[in-house]
């Protein structure tokens, strides 16, 4: 008998379940792209960009996914031959820094391993270490999408101050953004990188940089920097279609307005923040319960090091095989394993963007139907745990 009649629900990490009123304001013809509402609409979207990331500073939007928005920052932070300090702390801060050299620029990794936040004692040793200070820029993920480290921004920040190094801090805050706090302006962030399909709740499509006076200062001479992807007429365009260097992605903006309106406006940004932090607990709380009595555990041993959007699990040998019985037999996909040592081994359980307790407990039960149906070792427990998180007990 097969069981996931009904609404399927992708628990994944991006692109996220996306709320019916942002998929009604793309039903619509096209708009005029020369004068009207549409450009009074994008005008709004700035100011609300600019309440997420909470900084004062300048934010630019380009048509593209993730690595698109990589590659923007990129272009506009580098030129060839410069030198960049890459903090890995998962499968995305490789990929991070992995776009960045095949550039021409050279790339000094630390790698912290999948399962622990960059030290900002190394990163010191390291900035001191270049006393020709030639790394241009800090590569930092806030939250990596793969091991689902969460990363203390602040700490790193003043890490890089206490040296007197000149280096700017560019942090990817793809898999945070609108689900953990972040404070550009008050952390001291130069460069930021954002995306529209995960905690923005909007389809993918949209890439975002955010960057300060500072960076626009440091990197104005940068030679990687193409006409599409230079920030500077998007930030500060004369003309409408300069925003998008060409044909706006209309029925995206609408989206992203109305998603904004959601997120900012209407649940409010601490809110929201509060919401996917309770979320996260529930599915660590489940998960700290079936590891009591198997091979099950979450990738991050310190909650002060995990994201709250998305969690890494292993269960030896049964990733795979539940993440199969879950989709199949009740609707509820969730996220492969990513640069872990074995996939098999490995997935990962989304709460970010438009998730509510009632889903995520969904997920849950799914979960634990799936390990009693496959004879998964397991503890007891996990459900009362997951509903006493959400209860705030």
């Amino acid at each position: 008998m097969n069981l996931s009649q009904g609404r399927p629900y992708l628990a994944i990490p991006g692109p996220s379940v996306m709320p019916d009123r942002v998929l009604a304001a793309m039903h619509r013809p096209a708009p005029d792209i020369y004068a009207g509402a549409l450009i009074d609409m994008t005008a709004s979207l700035y100011p609300d960009l600019r309440a997420v990331a909470r900084t004062a500073h300048h934010v630019a939007i380009y048509i593209g996914n993730g690595h698109a928005a990589w590659e923007a920052a990129n272009t506009n932070l580098f030129s060839r031959g410069d030198r960049a300090m890459a903090l890995v702390t998962g499968q995305f801060g490789t990929s991070w820094a992995n776009a960045v050299e095949r550039l021409g620029v050279r790339v000094d990794r630390i790698d912290f391993g999948r399962n622990a936040p960059a030290d900002p004692a190394r990163l010191a040793d390291a900035l001191r270490a270049d006393v020709r200070q030639e790394i241009k820029a800090v590569l930092l993920t806030h939250v990596d999408t793969a091991s689902t480290v969460k990363n203390d921004v602040a700490a790193i920040r003043s890490a890089l101050d206490g040296t007197g190094h000149p280096a700017l801090l560019a942090v990817d805050c793809i898999a945070s953004l609108g689900c953990d706090p972040f404070e550009m302006d008050l952390w001291g962030v130069d460069v930021m990188v954002g995306a529209s399909q995960k905690g923005l709740m909007t389809p993918p499509g949209l890439g975002f940089v955010w960057f300060s006076d500072r960076a626009a200062e440091r990197c104005r001479a940068s030679d990687l920097r193409t006409p599409y992807w230079d920030w500077t007429p998007r930030a500060f365009a004369d003309e409408y279609w300069q925003q998008f260097c060409g044909t706006a992605p209309t029925h995206h903006l609408f989206a992203l307005r109305e998603a904004l309106t959601m997120l900012v406006h209407e649940e409010g940004l601490e809110a929201a923040w509060a919401r996917h932090r309770r979320l996260a607990g529930a599915v660590w709380a489940a998960v700290d319960a079936w590891g009591q009595g198997g091979d099950i555990r979450l990738n991050i041993a310190d909650p002060a090091a995990r994201g709250n959007s998305v969690t890494s699990v292993r269960l030896g040998g049964a990733a795979e095989r539940l993440r199969a019985w879950c989709a199949a037999q009740a609707g509820v996909t969730l996220g492969i394993g990513l640069g872990m040592e074995s996939a098999v081994d490995w997935l990962r359980i989304a709460h970010m963007g438009h998730v509510n307790a009632h889903m995520t407990l969904g997920a849950l039960s799914a979960m634990e139907a799936g390990l009693r149906a496959l004879g998964v070792p397991r503890g007891d427990g996990a459900l009362n745990a997951a509903t006493e998180a959400i209860a705030g007990a």
